[in-house]
Parts: structure tokens; sequence; C-alpha cells
């Protein structure tokens, strides 16, 4: 990152805080009228990332800087009709019974220990 804000030399400007870098870099841009690929190379940022960063930041103001968070956000397959299904079921039947079973009624394929993890929580 080359922008002067984030030198070391001003003690506000923190070249770790990447809301406050992403912020800086859309007011660069809108106030400043710094081309867009100026300011997303000055604060490190290609021009594609500027434009994504500049429409969470429409969408949702400042909460639309924060990063997403990383990895997966839950089971994709167990809707909450499947959750309900299996804490109806017996539960002396086996993963695999209600895996195969589900796949038959609803048509959603379910691995054996997706089941026995679900009926756990």
């Amino acid at each position: 990152m080359s922008s002067a804000l984030f030198d070391g030399q001003r003690p506000f400007f923190l070249p770790i805080d990447k809301v406050q870098i992403k912020y800086e870099m859309l007011r660069a841009h809108i106030l400043d009228r710094i081309s867009v690929s100026s300011a997303a190379a000055a604060h490190g940022y290609s021009r594609a990332a500027f434009y994504l960063v500049a429409a969470g930041f429409e969408q949702r103001g400042m909460p639309g800087l924060l990063d997403e968070p990383r990895g997966r956000r839950g089971p994709l397959k167990l809707t909450g009709e499947l959750l309900e299904y299996l804490r109806s079921a017996e539960s002396t039947r086996s993963g695999a019974e209600l895996a195969a079973e589900i796949e038959q009624a609803f048509g959603v394929r379910l691995h054996r220990r997706t089941v026995e993890r679900a009926r756990r929580r």
C-alpha cells in the first residue's frame, strides 16, 4: 500500500485496519477525485475489489466495509423440514436408513454422518 495516510507518521491511520483503508480508498475517489485505478492501487486493492467495496458500502454503509466471515455457513442441505423429520424419527433407526428414506421422500441426498450429527443437536 502506498497511500501517504498510512505511512506510519499519523497514529490515527493504521495500516492494519482494513475498514479504515477501504473507507479512505472510497473517500480518495469520491472527494479527492482520484481515479478508481489509482485509489485502489494506492490502498492495496485491485480495481475489481474497489467496486466490491463500493457496492458493500452503498448497500450497508460502514458495516458493508467489514470482511465477511470465511468458511461454510452451516449445513447446506438440512432445511427446517428435514430437521423436523429427523427429530420425529425413532431414535433406534440408523443414520444410513434415515438418509435413504430422506432421499426417497425429499429427493435430497445426505450422508449418514450428516444425519447422525443433525440428530444429536
